[in-house]
């Protein structure tokens, strides 16, 4: 192959992240050279009409570039950083084990992307989320039963795919047994074959035998399988395992290469073409990605081939694979939204809980901000979206009738309702959560992530905190389900 055509299929394999809510010239100008398309994070969202005038520019650079989201439903959003999430999310829908209800949520998904321009969601997240200290994947995740995570997995791939928008199962081969988050570090899941096999696998299975069409994988090192090399760049377990045993034939993307899992060590560079080399199709930067950086990655590619260390036939299939990835929206009807009664349901509220709010109505409400992960990353949750987004609810005014504070042990009221997320991981909140229950009055604490199993910072756990999931809340809290 010459230089030329090496360069053009090494381009075709990079996605991008880059600043604001506009398209930049440099990147405009790649898409249009043939580079893969982009990768849109909270920070580019703007109102749906900007949105869609940004989908409308990178589709005038070229038509058949790839959109791509993380718009996984429920706590990871990026059409709704603003307001928070319509959808439950999928613990919740875990818990309702409503196959259908799965289906429709990610059909209501795939609607607004189409809506919004984009052509490939990184989702679902198809983890079985066994460690309940997982500090990545937690309510991103069907639950903690495999066979469950698998039904709930194929549905919801069905749901998005029947709108033309291609679904990605992730992070392969399974980020459920963790507990370090590959953002910030290299997470190791040393098990048998045999309990990847009965656990982590059963939903990846699932989603291929459902169609998906591209799987993403992970930053994470299984020595039972390679020892020396994360998912994202091992062969053994890119190749032999997804392509090999399981047949997949989509296409695989990497997780985003910036994550300090993949490129702490080595940098960017070096980690897309041990990507490549590795048997991933479809390479996601980053976030904040510059023409610069761009322009490295696509150097490295090509002197890897110049060089040896990456076959140009394993580079041109995985162009050829990533050039085929389209989708053409159908004309699939809405469905209802899942209802705040039934997204209740799926609450683990203790009876003294409930016996506290029956009897109590002077309340102060604690809000517990910890720094959420990188996945998630800033955005409207709870029932404090659900009360901007309905401030005409009865449930909502109750709930602005009563103080709310952000730090700190409060003052007045005669009880406490204490909101969080993952409460029992944060040091501040268990803290916080002890000196109140310290001083003797009515305590109430919410946990809107993932408890521990001992719920002690858990009176009610709702395992997800949406915008939908805290309208829920919001009707618990008032006394009304």
């Amino acid at each position: 192959m010459d230089e030329e055509g090496l360069r053009r299929d090494a381009t075709a394999v990079l996605l991008p992240g880059f600043v604001g809510p506009a398209l930049p010239e440099w990147v405009a100008r790649r898409i249009a050279g043939g580079m893969a398309g982009v990768c849109l994070f909270g920070e580019n969202i703007g109102t749906p009409d900007e949105l869609r005038a940004l989908t409308d520019a990178i589709r005038a650079a070229r038509a058949d570039a790839v959109i791509a989201i993380d718009e996984e439903g429920g706590d990871v959003t990026r059409l709704h950083v603003r307001d928070g999430s319509p959808e439950p999310g999928n613990a919740v829908l875990g818990r309702l084990d409503d196959l259908a209800a799965t289906e429709a949520s990610a059909r209501r998904i795939g609607l607004a992307l189409a809506a919004a321009g984009c052509t490939l969601d990184f989702a679902p997240s198809a983890d079985v989320n066994v460690n309940p200290d997982n500090p990545v994947i937690g309510t991103r995740s069907f639950g903690d039963d495999a066979s469950a995570a698998a039904r709930h997995t194929a549905a919801w791939v069905r749901g998005l795919q029947s709108t033309g928008i291609a679904a990605c199962a992730k992070h392969f081969p399974g980020h459920g047994d963790t507990a370090v988050d590959s953002h910030r570090g290299l997470p190791v899941v040393d098990v048998p074959l045999s309990t990847l096999e009965a656990r982590e696998l059963l939903p990846f299975v699932a989603a291929i035998g459902a169609g998906v069409a591209t799987i993403m994988t992970s930053h994470i090192v299984l020595p039972t399988l390679d020892a020396a090399a994360p998912a994202t760049m091992s062969r053994a377990i890119l190749t032999d395992l997804l392509r090999g045993r399981l047949g997949f034939e989509g296409v695989i993307v990497s997780d985003a290469l910036d994550m300090a899992g993949a490129s702490a060590e080595i940098g960017i560079p070096a980690a897309a073409v041990r990507s490549l080399a590795a048997g991933a199709d479809l390479l996601c930067i980053g976030t904040r990605n510059t023409d610069a950086q761009v322009g490295a990655i696509e150097d490295a590619i090509v002197a890897a081939v110049a060089a040896g260390e990456l076959d140009p036939e394993r580079l041109a299939d995985a162009a050829a694979r990533v050039r085929g990835l389209r989708g053409a929206v159908s004309g699939v009807a809405g469905e209802p939204e899942v209802s705040a009664a039934r997204i209740a349901v799926t609450f683990d509220v203790r009876p003294e809980a409930a016996r506290l709010l029956a009897e109590e109505d002077d309340w102060v409400v604690v809000r517990l901000d910890a720094e959420p992960n990188m996945a998630v990353g800033r955005s409207a949750w709870g029932p404090f979206a659900a009360a901007e987004a309905d401030p005409a609810g009865v449930a909502a005014r109750r709930f602005a009738e009563w103080p709310r504070v952000e730090v700190d042990v409060p003052a007045g009221g005669s009880g406490v309702i204490v909101i969080g997320r993952d409460n029992h991981r944060h040091p501040v909140a268990r803290k916080i959560v002890d000196g109140l229950r310290a001083t003797g009055r009515p305590v109430v604490v919410v946990d809107m992530g993932w408890p521990s199993p001992d719920r002690r910072y858990a009176d009610i756990a709702t395992f997800g905190s949406s915008r939908a999931v805290g309208a829920a809340l919001l009707e618990v809290l008032a006394g009304r389900p």
